[in-house]
């Protein structure tokens, strides 16, 4: 696949580095960058900063705009959104023809360090256990693939850039 031609995005438990490794891919694809907390609609963020997990009927509306963000205009885009369930995902494909998923994984360890070290964001620490619980992992049915984020950026972004060409 040539990844200049194509609809991304980069999923993951929060602190996992979806924006980081996401605005890094869409440098070196020369896409728009979507980051799908900027769609959240306020009561969103505001149940998260308090400690609260979202519930699916908070997410439909937010995924039906992060897909439609990821479907606006000519690609390339890449795009960084949980998107922790298959359903989400579905969701997501179903407003986004052709996108791709790729799912960042790490240790919850590392992940919690890097959670807790993170300043200004409204998700809050304590929700990692459930974003892990809740996590559904890619399946054989879904276009995209995984990658561990337990290395250098530069490393990442090159692994998910032969995945993209070997799609």
């Amino acid at each position: 696949m040539d990844g200049r031609a194509g609809r991304f995005v980069v999923m993951g438990v929060s602190g996992v580095g979806k924006t980081q490794v996401g605005l890094a891919l869409a440098q070196a694809l020369g896409a728009r960058f979507i980051e799908g907390d900027d769609l959240h609609p306020e009561s969103n963020r505001a149940k998260m900063a308090g400690g609260t997990p979202l519930m699916d009927e908070d997410r439909w509306p937010w995924l039906d705009r992060v897909a439609a963000t990821l479907a606006e205009g000519a690609p390339p885009v890449v795009g960084a959104c949980s998107a922790l369930r298959r359903r989400y995902r579905d969701r997501l494909r179903a407003g986004t023809p052709g996108l791709v998923v790729l799912h960042l994984t790490g240790d919850p360890a590392l992940v919690g360090e890097r959670l807790r070290a993170r300043k200004g964001h409204f998700m809050p620490p304590a929700l990692l256990r459930s974003q892990f619980d809740t996590l559904e992992p890619l399946d054989a049915g879904e276009p995209g693939f995984a990658v561990r984020v337990e290395r250098p950026i530069e490393e990442i972004v090159a692994d998910l850039l032969k995945g993209i060409a070997a799609l």
